[in-house]
């Protein structure tokens, strides 16, 4: 009886930290949108709605030549849709966390609830995982409709995409508790440039894995990157572009959730402690 009392306890208190970062963000909700809409829509807008306005803008934009099936256009959308994800996933966790962590220690309050220390860094992934399928789902009406060009879309299996989905924004979210866990709260900004970035070029964003074939050492070197499989789990699931298989990509997205999830965890509470 012990035992299924502390489980509703531990669910109430969850519950109420997950509805207390709610509320925070339905307060926030239009800076979020901007957020997350402001980046893909310019990318659109240049290289999907001005470039093939302009005359020779097929030209202009070789990429379009290599993208496959569908185009330029068809192969962009999952993978705005991934760095849409990523870039929620890490923003919800690991810029709150560098306050959290600051002189104010906001983060006693948190671990102060009825809950093991290591649950709170799970309700950090959880919620972040919501922010980061609302991201998605915003991306994904303007990344069909704004290009010019006919975006091919075709859901092959409504379950592979849910559990693309859900495994590649708990990711996104295990990178963020991860990221605000090891760095330290002044040098949050600096990640963005010497680590999301670079992560984002180099994630099969805005070509497939499959094109990477003439350069080996790199089609082999960004399988250490998780967005790569986010970007070809969704490729896969939304697209006819070429892709990795799907197994692989849910057997890796499972493999980077546990790897992030246990780093982040472990950080969490040595900074807790600490």
């Amino acid at each position: 009886m012990a035992g299924k009392g502390n489980t509703a306890m531990y669910t109430r208190a969850f519950m109420g930290l997950f509805l207390r970062d709610l509320y925070v963000l339905r307060r926030e909700l239009f800076p979020f949108a901007v957020r997350v809409c402001m980046n893909p829509l310019l990318f659109l807008f240049v290289f999907t709605f001005v470039m093939p306005h302009m005359t020779g803008g097929a030209e202009m934009n070789p990429t379009a030549k290599l993208a496959g099936a569908g185009g330029f256009a068809t192969v962009l959308l999952p993978g705005l849709m991934a760095v849409a994800i990523m870039f929620s996933g890490i923003a919800a966790v690991a810029l709150p966390l560098a306050q959290e962590f600051g002189i104010t220690r906001e983060i006693d309050d948190r671990v102060m609830c009825p809950l093991p220390v290591w649950a709170v860094a799970a309700e950090k992934i959880v919620f972040s995982a919501m922010q980061s399928m609302i991201a998605a789902g915003l991306v994904y009406p303007m990344a069909r409709y704004l290009p010019t060009t006919p975006t091919i879309t075709h859901v092959s299996s409504w379950w592979f995409l849910a559990v693309v989905l859900v495994l590649a924004s708990l990711t996104s979210g295990a990178l963020g508790l991860t990221i605000g866990t090891a760095v330290k709260p002044q040098q949050i900004g600096l990640i963005f440039g010497v680590v999301v970035v670079p992560i984002t070029f180099l994630g099969c964003v805005y070509y497939p894995w499959a094109n990477l074939g003439p350069i080996p050492w790199l089609q082999r070197g960004v399988l250490i990157n998780p967005i790569v499989y986010m970007s070809e789990g969704l490729r896969a699931a939304l697209t006819p572009s070429a892709h990795m298989n799907e197994g692989f990509i849910v057997g890796m997205l499972c493999f980077f959730l546990a790897l992030l999830s246990w780093l982040g965890m472990r950080g969490f509470l040595r900074r807790v402690v600490g």
